[in-house]
């Protein structure tokens, strides 16, 4: 087997195993860091409509007492006011949902349904959870969704939602007696739910990925053949021509030139021991020749 196709076959090997575990763990930490920029995202959004409920309690709220008591006015309620504001950012990014998510809600449209149920539920069932985190499939892709409880912690809130009676008739006018009541201190009747797209930070992981692949795959053949070149020059000529010079003297050319052993590295130790060995294979020839 050639020396150059042994190293060849070596590098080959090595290269191999160098770019799929690199692969690998790059990969695995370009999706990571994807999934943590979505859930940034999902956060931001989460912190937002945070706000926005309590700019609407802190200050809205109170500006609106007055006509409370001759109409039912929703841009009171701090849920509605955040579901409207960033139900204004959904129309131009249709990909990002948000909703308040409520088992038994006053308002139709923040019924739970479906996998939001399960969400509700798993806060329902663990009081000490503060955040549940998971992945859906949607038709624009997948999403990653993050989500928070929706707790009756301020006695205020039973005032319309405790009985048909204790709430305030504009409200029962506008959204009838059949939702929205029966809740309790403590209780978990909902949760807050941010829908973010995975797909574009996994596409742009993807990218960064096929781009550092083809990187190491161009390093690792440039590096290739400046290896080849190397140790052809360096090690195969020098050791072929060697070869050659050695197996005319063996054969009885005594006029074979000399090798040049010029150098202080391997080839050239090596060819001074050759020399040393001809010329003793000379003189010995000589003496028997005499």
């Amino acid at each position: 087997m050639k020396l150059l196709f042994k190293f060849n076959f070596i590098f080959l090997v090595v290269m191999a195993l160098g770019i799929g575990v690199s692969g690998y763990i790059t990969n695995l930490l370009l999706r990571q860091q994807a999934q943590e920029e979505t859930m940034d995202k999902a956060r931001l959004l989460m912190d937002k409509a945070q706000a926005v409920r309590g700019y609407t309690s802190g200050q809205i709220t109170k500006l609106l007492e007055t006509q409370m008591k001759y109409e039912f006015l929703p841009q009171s309620v701090p849920s509605y006011s955040a579901v409207e504001v960033l139900g204004a950012l959904k129309q131009r990014y249709p990909e990002y949902f948000y909703k308040e998510a409520t088992l038994n809600p006053t308002n139709p449209r923040d019924r739970a349904t479906g996998w939001e149920v399960d969400v509700v539920n798993q806060f329902r069932n663990n009081g000490e959870l503060k955040e549940f985190v998971g992945q859906r499939d949607t038709p624009t892709g997948p999403a990653l969704y993050v989500s928070r409880p929706l707790k009756i912690t301020n006695p205020a809130c039973l005032q319309c939602h405790s009985s048909v009676e204790a709430a305030p008739k504009t409200m029962v006018d506008r959204y009838g007696s059949a939702n929205g009541f029966g809740w309790q201190l403590n209780e978990v009747i909902g949760a807050q739910i941010v829908s973010v797209p995975l797909e574009v930070p996994m596409k742009r992981a993807d990218q960064a990925f096929t781009v550092f692949i083809g990187s190491l795959l161009g390093v690792f053949a440039v590096v290739g053949v400046v290896l080849n070149l190397m140790i052809w020059f360096v090690v195969v000529r020098p050791v072929t021509k060697l070869s050659q010079l050695a197996d005319r003297v063996s054969q009885g050319d005594l006029e074979a030139p000399e090798f040049d052993t010029s150098g202080k590295d391997e080839i050239s130790v090596l060819a001074q021991s050759f020399s040393r060995m001809r010329a003793s294979v000379v003189a010995a020839m000589k003496m028997l020749e005499a």
